[in-house]
């Protein structure tokens, strides 16, 4: 078989008739070298029988393949020992502008939620108008993007009647009742192919509804369109194409959210829903200068979702804004009960909160590798300027994170949850077949041990422990977006995160900077940006291309 070859391994020599005694005890001293490890000759030849009872446990396994859906009973936990979950919840006094029909109708196409909600409530347009307006763009620029893989037509307009139907009854859920979104293709919703934009997978169907669609539902909310990504949740090729930069069509819209974060800065559709295992929601949100949010690791239930890594994958809104972030999130977050990694915490965030009065400082060490004119620093000189006094620290990656866990633990978690592609030969239909991407990192993984696994995420633990510590001391930490480990180190530690824009480079591309919260407090990093947002444009800037 095929698969010998790729999976050339210890057993077959140490189970094979064909191997003397002496070249299974040589084999497994030559295999170990590969773990790091030292066997004498005793030691290898006392293993032998133990290995060949494993293998034929290991075959027994194998008669039945899991599917992806079939959940990982340990749960990932963010805090350290000791410290609980906030879940006090406040009122959050969202404040409606008086907004009025454009007299350009186009220019709908970059409301805010909260704009195209007064709208919606104030009936100044129907949610049929409207969705029928995004639809509309979503059918005009959708090829030009690459960027949607289903149009939910008839869905959007059923969901977007029963807005209307419901607003003349005197019912309004709230923000979100009667606008538009589109949903990242790795969730589930009845009735629809659900892709995870890979081969593989480009007609399956799975007859249940995601909790963050349910959630979305409930908010009265149209799900329009079902989005780009790249295969399997990495990069932005996808099986229809490769999503692409609304800034400059040339260029990749970065993953794995491509679709997502494409679709919001193009104005297809007003906010979308993205995922983040290792930087798939900031790194689009920076390519196309979109604001993303990537929550508390196990603040949305993953429920309905591809399983990438079960102690990795967060679920997060892509927006215009950071009140547009905030909004969507306030209504996404929670848990049902069916992914073990999911929490319930308050999210007391204020519209009106008084940045002063945040603990804000930057990671001096980072922002000493820009030159003094990099947009960066005039983030910091913003703040500043606002009366919040910025404190520079030394943000101690290489203290915190001296190894690469995240490889670990990442491919380790993805191979199973991938097994049944792998051992099928059917990742061979995957978009890329280069060393970098998953086919080959899926067979790599198998040669990681579960002992390295499990000692990995102790060490996470220590970092977690580190990050946490460190973070008492601070509301929101300033960072560039791709400086130092940080993005590594939060993703595994949960750390939720806000990504905006800040400008451009020579090149015409989008710039953003990345603000760091404490675990469960999305709500000072969203205010902070908030804030920055109140006074800049950089976020209402939008490519001409797309503009009509």
């Amino acid at each position: 078989m095929k698969r010998t070859l790729l999976f050339f391994s210890l057993f077959y020599f140490i189970t094979s008739s064909a191997q003397t005694k002496t070249d299974s005890i040589q084999h497994i001293r030559q295999t170990a070298t590969w773990y790091d490890l030292d066997f004498t000759e005793a030691e290898a030849d006392s293993m032998l029988a133990q290995l060949r009872f494993t293998h034929t446990l290991y075959k027994g396994m194998h008669q039945t393949l899991p599917p992806n859906d079939i959940p990982y009973p340990f749960a990932f936990d963010p805090l350290p020992f000791g410290y609980t979950v906030p879940v006090h919840q406040k009122k959050i006094n969202w404040t409606i502008p008086v907004t009025n029909m454009p007299a350009d109708k186009n220019e709908l196409a970059f409301y805010s939620i909260l704009q195209l909600a007064s709208l919606i409530k104030n009936k100044k347009i129907s949610s049929v108008e409207l969705t029928q307006f995004f639809i509309g763009r979503l059918k005009k620029w959708g090829d030009t993007l690459e960027s949607v893989i289903t149009l939910t037509e008839d869905l959007a307009m059923q969901q977007a009647r029963q807005a209307d139907d419901e607003l003349k009854k005197g019912i309004y859920r709230g923000l979100l009742h009667g606008i538009p979104y589109g949903l990242k293709d790795l969730f589930a919703v009845k009735g629809y192919k659900t892709t995870w934009g890979s081969t593989p997978y480009k007609d399956q169907v799975i007859d249940e509804d995601a909790f963050v669609y349910l959630q979305l539902k409930k908010a009265g909310a149209v799900l329009c369109a079902k989005l780009s990504l790249g295969a399997l949740a990495y990069n932005n090729k996808w099986f229809g194409g490769e999503t692409k930069n609304p800034w400059n069509l040339k260029q990749g819209s970065s993953g794995s959210s491509a679709g997502s974060a494409a679709s919001v800065v193009a104005g297809l559709l007003p906010f979308t829903i993205g995922t983040e295992t290792l930087g798939s929601i900031v790194s689009p949100s920076t390519r196309c200068g979109a604001t993303g949010l990537r929550p508390t690791f196990g603040s949305v239930s993953r429920y309905g979702g591809m399983v990438l890594c079960w102690s990795l994958d967060k679920i997060g809104p892509i927006c215009r804004n950071a009140e547009d972030d905030a909004i969507v999130f306030h209504y996404i977050k929670g848990t049902d009960g069916k992914d073990p990694g999911a929490v319930d915490h308050a999210f007391n965030y204020d519209p009106r909160t008084d940045i002063k009065k945040l603990k804000i400082a930057y990671a001096e060490n980072y922002f000493r590798r820009l030159n003094k004119d990099a947009p960066e620093w005039k983030v910091i000189d913003f703040y500043k300027e606002k009366g919040v006094k910025v404190e520079p620290v030394i943000f101690p990656d290489s203290a915190m994170y001296p190894y690469n866990l995240i490889s670990i633990i990442l491919n380790a978690e993805s191979a199973a949850a991938f097994d049944e592609l792998t051992r099928t030969s059917r990742d061979d239909l995957i978009e890329r077949q280069d060393r970098d991407f998953w086919p080959n990192s899926f067979r790599a993984a198998r040669f990681i041990p579960a002992v390295e696994y499990i000692n990995a995420n102790r060490y996470r633990y220590n970092l977690c422990k580190a990050m946490y510590e460190f973070m008492k001391n601070y509301d929101v930490l300033i960072v560039p977006t791709f400086g130092g480990r940080q993005l590594a180190i939060t993703n595994l530690t949960g750390n939720p995160v806000v990504c905006m824009p800040i400008g451009f480079n020579n090149n015409g591309s989008p710039l953003s900077i990345t603000l760091i919260g404490k675990l469960y407090d999305e709500a000072s990093i969203l205010a902070a940006a908030k804030v920055f947002q109140n006074h800049t444009d950089h976020h209402k800037k939008h490519p001409e291309k797309f503009k009509q």
